[in-house]
């Protein structure tokens, strides 16, 4: 029984040693691993080979060979396989796994971004360490995981505070790992405690944070978090100042005011504190002996020289609390000042076009309880641009210096927007700028037009605030038109087609004619039959066709042969040498026979039988010139006339040449079809026939 018991112990210990020996092949190699090259006498093979992050390793006098993915064998058979083509002798050769590792690339805000070597166990707080461990100002919460084209976020923070593993995500060779900055940091690197990092604050993202200023130790923008309360809050700002009015501190939240007192809530605790959520304001007074302690208090903040709690009364003016307070500082927003009512309603004043004109609206009579809120002036180069809010804001798009939302005001004109903006570019198409109103309506403005001929600024377009301006790009050339084409309106374009550089569709205003436009198609090519230009007109339903010999132009310059073309007419310039699929039969002469080129000609009253062979480059070397055949269609009954080339080349007499009109024929005929040819052969088969017989005869 002993013998069995250790029989069965062996058998086990044998298996658990062998089976990983034969399992560990089975195993695909990946970046990191580390193999060793047996190749005895050669110094170059004594350091093991690491894979890259390719999966590639880089062998002396061969390069780099791809084992990623490999099992062992297989891995072995690959090297050994590109050895071969240097070294001869590979009888002691062999590939060992010498360790097995992780090659992980940790970037971002570490003080050592690089391509770090760990072990198989190792996890993402090794990693980090051998990246030479995170940069202060590191976003812990929102670290990444970056596995090819997967993404995972997770929360570095969470584990340091529970040591729990299972908050990491488990590293695999080949990962990349990404440490982001906090947005507390700024966009320059400086240097930097702790404490400095939150002075400010520590909010990320304004849509998720509360503000306090006023008589708080640390004043600024801090994280919201669900439940908080406002004491939590005041004590994330350090706490209040030793000048706080702690009986008046008011909070704003969702546009409703609140007025909290902190030391009755203290000395009570019975007192309900107002709602927090994010972007919450909450504001702590100084404390004025005076009106701190009374119900006549009015609370001004926001961008004034000195926020805090004033005593109002019947004489006391909206502009009495305002110059108590200082006035707006440079940084105000005077177009927007708010009036937060006690009966949660809300009044806005345009402090600045009272001034202006000081007829406009009256200002608001502001009783107990009221907040006067100065907002901050929006700068337009920051990237906080939803201070301006939609029903303030016009939308200048496409080809101006800078497109983007811009606040507005109906003091301002269409072109004060358009200034605004850093007006249109070069290339911009003026005649044809779009207007989108948030009711969905569109209109057009000829901005080309008002500028060449002037204009009454009433006629400008009217923009309100949420619409959105589009100023469209004209097409740089032909081959960019291919692209932009489809934004520029049908009614303000030339169609070109047929023999000409660049064909297309092209934009055309009332300052442009018909030689500006076959211009930027790049000219009419080699090919183009210039006598047979044809222009289609269309004026609203009907349709008519131009026909325009630009030839008779360049020869006698007479701008009235030009036609006037407009917007939605197409242009088309034919081939020379397809006029036979254009013309009807009437109106080209047929040539055939024994000539150069035969075909269908164009042909008018300025031109004889002799410019046609000319066109169709003159007759062959066999052709029968003495009887050229003209068969006339063009009028009366048919009738062929014989015309004799030859003659007329030895004694010339133009009274000889046929009258040639459209619609005629002309045929050249070869030797083979002369008379005197017709005769010899004639004999030629005489005495074929006589020798024969004479043949036959002798035989």
């Amino acid at each position: 029984m002993d013998r069995i018991i250790k029989g069965v112990i062996a058998l086990w210990l044998l298996a658990a040693v062998l089976l990983p020996v034969h399992a560990e092949p089975t195993r695909q190699l990946q970046p990191g691993d580390q193999l060793l090259i047996v190749m005895p006498g050669e110094t170059a093979f004594d350091k093991p080979f690491q894979l890259d992050n390719q999966g590639k390793i880089r062998l002396p006098e061969i390069g780099r060979v791809q084992l990623a993915g490999q099992t062992l064998s297989q891995a072995k058979t690959a090297v050994k396989l590109a050895l071969s083509s240097v070294y001869l002798n590979l009888d002691q050769f062999d590939l060992e796994l010498r360790q097995r590792q992780l090659l992980i690339r940790v970037l971002g805000y570490v003080n050592n971004p690089s391509e770090v070597v760990l072990p198989l166990d190792g996890n993402v707080q090794m990693a980090i360490e051998a990246a030479g461990g995170l940069k202060p100002g590191a976003q812990l919460d929102k670290m990444q995981l970056r596995r090819g084209q997967q993404q995972q976020l997770f929360n570095f923070k969470a584990y340091l505070d529970s040591g729990d593993p299972s908050r990491l995500p488990q590293l695999q060779s080949g990962d990349q790992l990404f440490v982001p900055a906090s947005p507390l940091t700024g966009n320059v690197e400086v240097n930097f405690d702790a404490r400095s990092l939150i002075a400010g604050g520590d909010a990320g993202d304004d849509d998720e944070a509360i503000t306090l200023f006023g008589e708080v130790r640390n004043p600024g923008t801090f994280s919201y978090k669900d439940g908080m309360g406002l004491v939590e809050a005041l004590m994330r700002a350090e706490g209040v100042t030793r000048y706080a009015d702690v009986t008046h501190i008011r909070v704003i939240t969702d546009n409703t005011p609140y007025l909290f007192d902190l030391k009755s809530f203290l000395d009570s605790g019975q007192a309900e504190q107002p709602p927090l959520q994010a972007g919450s304001l909450v504001f702590v007074p100084t404390q004025i002996e005076v009106v701190s302690n009374t119900q006549r208090t009015v609370y001004v903040m926001g961008e004034v020289q000195a926020p805090g709690a004033y005593e109002t009364g019947d004489q006391v003016s909206f502009l009495d609390l305002l110059a108590n307070a200082g006035g707006p500082t440079r940084f105000a927003e005077t177009r927007n000042i708010r009036v937060l009512r006690a009966d949660h309603t809300v009044e806005q004043v345009d402090l600045l076009a009272y001034t202006e004109s000081g007829t406009g609206a009256a200002l608001p009579q502001v009783r107990s309880g009221d907040v006067i809120f100065v907002p901050e002036k929006t700068d337009v180069n920051e990237k906080s641009w939803l201070k301006i809010p939609a029903s303030r804001a016009v939308k200048v798009m496409g080809a101006v210096g800078s497109p983007g939302r811009y606040e507005w005001d109906q003091a301002m004109s269409f072109l004060d927007l358009l200034a605004h903006a850093g007006g249109p570019k070069q290339h911009a198409n003026l005649a044809e700028i779009e207007i989108f109103a948030e009711s969905g309506e569109k209109r057009l403005f000829d901005l080309d037009k008002f500028i060449s001929q002037g204009g009454a600024f009433s006629e400008l377009p009217q923009v309100n605030a949420g619409d959105t301006v589009m100023v469209n790009e004209l097409p740089w050339d032909p081959t960019d038109n291919k692209s932009s084409w489809i934004r520029q309106s049908a009614d303000t374009s030339i169609y070109l087609f047929g023999q000409v550089g660049a064909p297309g569709r092209y934009a055309f205003t009332e300052q442009l004619g018909f030689l500006d436009i076959l211009a930027a198609a790049d000219g009419p090519t080699d090919k183009a039959d210039l006598g047979q230009i044809r222009i289609t007109h269309r004026d609203g339903s009907s349709a008519r066709v131009t026909q325009l010999n630009l030839a008779r132009y360049f020869e006698t310059g007479d701008e009235t042969i030009l036609p006037q073309v407009r917007p939605g007419d197409t242009i088309f310039v034919p081939q020379r040498s397809r006029q036979w699929l254009e013309k009807p039969a009437e109106q080209v002469v047929r040539l055939m026979g024994s000539v150069h080129k035969p075909g269908r000609y164009s042909f008018d009253q300025s031109m004889n039988l002799l410019d046609l062979l000319a066109e169709a480059g003159g007759p062959l070397d066999n052709a029968y010139i003495e009887k050229i055949i003209v068969v006339q269609h063009s009028c009366c009954e048919p009738q062929a006339r014989v015309f004799n080339l030859k003659r007329f080349v030895t004694r010339p007499n133009y009274a000889e040449i046929p009258l040639l009109r459209p619609g005629d024929t002309v045929y050249v005929p070869d030797e083979s079809q002369s008379n005197w040819h017709v005769f010899i052969n004639g004999v030629r088969d005489t005495l074929s026939i006589v020798a024969l017989v004479l043949l036959g005869t002798s035989i």
